[in-house]
């Protein structure tokens, strides 16, 4: 059936070259576990096969958080940081809010403002971590040490990433502007020498404890005596000292999201969502209810399962016509889609047997959604070569 449906459409529909025996969509022809649907502009279909069967969606699942975060907060939202001082012990404490995108240059910042409220010798940094349940790990995060890995935190630091190198036999910090902390140093165990970027780990703890670290060496780095002492709990005091308004709006969190598919930064985004939904800790199953009651209300969909807002849980599961919708009401913010190849904007996912691609083929100005779900092992480009060739790929008139 699916042979005769693709001989079918090329044949009627597409231009010449795409009806060669070398062509990207006559490989994809022959495949027993894979779907494709491509749109005109009109929503009208020009390829159909196996449209309506679930697949994995791997990181095309980015896609379906991207829309849920720019129609929840806008593309002009920016995520905040509150600090508290307790004058009675000289603890500066932080409640976190899951803000994905605190990176070294974010944390210096924080540092400057801080000083210049006036903030006197610290004697502890107490974190209120509070916002995610404690010793949170989403469905489908893997084990191991590499960046792509790193747990989700309410207070993260570089994605919760250590970036450092050995340098004759020294540990330093492998960028220059990022302090090197006692947390980062014994990471160092793990290599003899070059450089090394790894996750904080699989507890939030330490992730979080890693944030401490660093904001420590920054408030010193300006002049403010801080003590090493770290402490968890509730903020004690209900006057902010600081409210810290993240750099990066909303949109330009989203873009390198979708680019470089960061699961740190969907799954902070997912698990913040879920948070102000619900009003309690953010925790794996509420996150799956409120992006299946969501797009269930939304868009009327039924047998579909999302487990996470990164894509790596295997247990997820959408149809094509089920990501054209979501590509189709993510119109209004394609233009933070990637280009995967000239005229081709869309996300793409990789698992072990999975390749998909969502999002947008553009011919003659006109934007085509399309999704390509494919759960075998195929060429790695090959999703590349079918978007190139749905490009051109027309409805007879």
């Amino acid at each position: 059936m699916r042979h005769y449906l693709i001989v079918f459409f090329v044949l009627a529909f597409a231009t010449p070259s795409l009806v060669s025996a070398e062509s990207a969509l006559s490989r994809f022809s022959e495949l027993s576990n894979a779907g494709l649907l491509l749109l005109d502009s009109q929503g009208v279909p020009i390829i159909s096969d196996h449209a309506n069967q679930r697949f994995i969606p791997a990181s095309t699942t980015k896609l379906v958080t991207a829309w849920l975060a720019l129609k929840q907060w806008g593309e002009e939202h920016h995520f905040e940081t509150l600090f508290f001082l307790d004058s009675d012990t000289n603890t500066l404490w932080v409640k976190g809010r899951g803000a994905p995108y605190q990176v070294s240059e974010e944390l210096e910042r924080i540092a400057k403002n801080l000083k210049q409220r006036g903030l006197p010798p610290i004697s502890a940094i107490g974190l209120d971590s509070t916002f995610f349940q404690q010793g949170l790990v989403l469905p489908g995060s893997g084990g191991t040490n590499n960046p792509y890995d790193a747990v989700p935190s309410s207070l993260a630091a570089n994605f919760n990433t250590v970036n450092i190198k050995k340098v004759n036999g020294k540990v330093v910090s492998a960028e220059p502007q990022t302090p090197l902390t006692a947390y980062a140093k014994s990471m160092s165990r793990r290599f003899k020498k070059g450089t090394l970027r790894v996750n904080t780990g699989r507890n939030p703890r330490d992730a979080e404890q890693y944030f401490a670290e660093l904001l420590a060496a920054y408030l010193r780095q300006q002049g403010v005596r801080v003590a090493e002492r770290v402490i968890w709990g509730q903020v004690p005091v209900e006057t902010v000292f600081y409210q810290h308004r993240s750099s990066k709006s909303l949109a330009e969190i989203v873009r390198p999201m979708l680019k470089y598919s960061t699961n740190f930064i969907a799954n902070q985004l997912i698990l913040i969502l879920s948070a102000e939904t619900y009003q309690r800790p953010a925790n794996a199953a509420d996150v799956q209810r409120y992006m299946e009651e969501t797009l269930a209300n939304h868009f009327h969909w039924k047998d579909f399962t999302l487990k996470d807002g990164a894509g790596l849980s295997r247990a997820n599961r959408l149809s094509p016509t089920q990501l054209v919708e979501l590509v189709q009401a993510f119109r209004p913010w394609k233009h933070l889609l990637p280009e995967k190849e000239r005229d081709v904007y869309a996300k793409s996912g990789t698992l072990n047997k999975v390749s998909t691609l969502a999002g947008f083929v553009v011919d003659n100005r006109q934007w085509k959604p399309f999704a390509l779900m494919m759960n075998q092992a195929v060429p790695y480009k090959l999703r590349n070569r079918i978007a190139r060739e749905l490009v051109k790929t027309r409805k007879a008139h």
